[in-house]
């Protein structure tokens, strides 16, 4: 983890925007709060500030056993632009199952995240609204998934200090 974050800040950090439907990656260095388990970054061109963590445990299995997977960054974030609300994304570091959803369980309560390639995010604005609401009040979120090639993730992330970085990120955006 500490070799992601470390990856994440001196080199470059891309946020989920969602414009027209597709996934687009931005990168940037401009980190300018950090809140416990979370990271603020910002841009201005075009403007969008985000909150972005890493798992604290990922757990892989195939059949119910423990396997090793070879996947790329594991980050869950919420992106704001100016006037909108708070956006939720994640990327498992994996092409995801076709057709298949990721469940997100913050605290015993469960949301479904649609997919598409290697990101999966809320399916509408109401959805993202009840979800960011889930997860400040909560401790953790809980990511489980099902990679194309059958492969069952877990990640675990921490909501340690969430409330504190979106209210940066939203404040950022206006």
């Amino acid at each position: 983890m500490t070799t992601l974050i470390g990856r994440v800040l001196g080199a470059a950090l891309f946020a989920a925007s969602m414009t027209g439907g597709a996934v687009l990656a931005q990168e940037s260095d401009n980190r300018v709060a950090v809140t416990s388990d979370w990271n603020v970054f910002t841009e201005e061109e075009p403007k969008e500030c985000w909150g972005v963590t890493v798992p604290k445990e990922t757990v892989n299995t195939r059949d119910g056993q423990p396997v090793q997977a070879r996947r790329g960054d594991i980050l869950l974030f919420v992106t704001y632009r100016p006037g909108r609300p708070g956006e939720v994304s994640f990327t498992g570091g994996y092409p995801f199952a076709n057709g298949s959803t990721v469940t997100m369980n913050v605290d015993g309560n469960s949301y479904d995240l649609f997919t598409d390639g290697e990101w999966a995010w809320p399916a509408s604005p109401e959805a993202d609204a009840t979800l960011l609401a889930a997860m400040k009040a909560g401790t953790t979120a809980v990511l489980t998934a099902r990679s194309e090639r059958g492969t069952q993730t877990q990640d675990t992330f921490s909501l340690r200090g969430f409330t504190a970085a979106m209210t940066e990120a939203e404040t950022r955006c206006q």
